[in-house]
C-alpha cells in the first residue's frame, strides 16, 4: 500500500496531523508575535494548518514543505479558502533538500513531528538553526520517553531505546546549539487519545465506504496493530511535546 495513501485515509479525520490539540497550536501561535512579512518555512507541513494559521494571524511570507502529495493537496485547498492572496505556497519536494534563499535568513523554521526528515531531533534542531536569523524562532515537535520502554513494546513498535530521549534531553538538545528554550507544548493523554483515535475512526469509516479497495485488508491490519501497540504500552510509554527556541544574537 503507497504510505501516502495510508497516512492520508487516516489522517482525513485531523485538522492538526500530530498529537496537540487546536488549543495548544493557537497558543504557540499568539505566542509568537510576528512581524508582518516575516519569512517562515516549515518543514513536513501536514496539511498547512500552522502555516495557514500564521498567515492569517501575521500576513507572513511562509512555504510549506511536505512529501506527501496528499497533504499539499489539502494545504493548497485550505490556503484559498481561508486566506486568499496570501503569500505562502506549498510545495512537495523532501524536506531535507529545503534550503532557504541565504543562510540565516528565515524568522522562523518549524519541523513539527517529523524529526526523520533530518535523521533525528539533534539533526533537526542543526539544520534548522542554520536556516534562521539571530532572534528567529526554530520550532520543533518530538516524542520522548515517559519511562522506559518494556522490550515487548520495542518488539512490537520496531523502535529501539535509543529512538527517542527523554523531555528534558530534547529540551538541552536545543540549548547546547546556542538556541534559548522560551516554552513547551507538551500533549497529554487526551491529546494522543484524539490523535490516534481519530485514525482508527477514520480507517472504520474508509472501509465502510471503500469495502472493494485491494489496500483495505493492508490498511486495517496496521490500523489494528497500531492500535494495539498504543492501548498496551503507548498511551504510558511515549510522551510528545513542541519545543519553542529563539536563537540567540549573535
Amino acid at each position: 500500500m503507497d504510505t501516502w495513501k495510508f497516512y492520508d485515509i487516516t489522517h482525513r479525520e485531523h485538522v492538526v496531523c500530530n498529537p496537540t490539540s487546536n488549543e495548544k497550536l493557537a497558543r504557540l501561535v499568539g505566542l509568537l508575535r510576528l512581524p508582518a512579512e516575516a519569512h517562515v518555512v516549515d518543514i513536513a507541513c501536514g496539511k498547512g494548518e500552522f502555516l495557514i494559521r500564521l498567515a492569517e494571524a501575521y500576513g507572513i511570507r511562509g512555504i510549506g514543505i511536505d512529501i506527501s502529495p496528499f497533504c499539499i493537496a489539502d494545504a493548497q485547498r485550505q490556503l484559498q479558502m481561508r486566506v486568499q492572496g496570501a503569500k505562502v505556497v506549498f510545495s512537495q519536494m523532501n524536506g531535507s533538500d529545503f534550503r532557504p534563499e541565504e543562510p540565516r535568513s528565515l524568522t522562523l523554521a518549524s519541523c513539527i513531528g517529523a524529526s526523520w526528515v533530518f535523521g533525528g531531533h539533534a539533526a533537526t534542531l542543526d539544520a534548522l538553526s542554520g536556516m534562521v536569523a539571530p532572534g528567529g524562532w526554530v520550532i520543533v515537535g518530538e516524542p520522548y520517553w515517559l519511562q522506559q520502554p518494556s522490550e515487548e513494546y520495542l518488539a512490537a513498535s520496531g523502535a529501539s531505546r535509543d529512538s527517542f530521549g527523554t523531555h528534558v534531553g530534547n529540551a538541552e538538545a536545543g540549548e547546547l546549539r546556542g538556541l534559548e528554550l522560551v516554552h513547551t507544548f507538551v500533549s497529554s493523554k487526551d491529546d494522543w487519545d484524539k490523535y490516534e483515535g481519530l485514525q482508527w475512526y477514520a480507517a472504520a469509516e474508509y472501509a465502510r465506504c471503500h469495502p472493494d479497495d485491494p489496500d483495505l485488508p493492508e490498511l486495517l491490519e496496521r490500523v489494528a496493530k497500531g492500535k494495539a501497540e498504543y492501548l498496551r504500552w503507548g498511551r504510558d510509554t511515549l510522551g510528545w511535546a513542541i519545543y519553542v527556541f529563539r536563537h540567540r544574537p549573535s
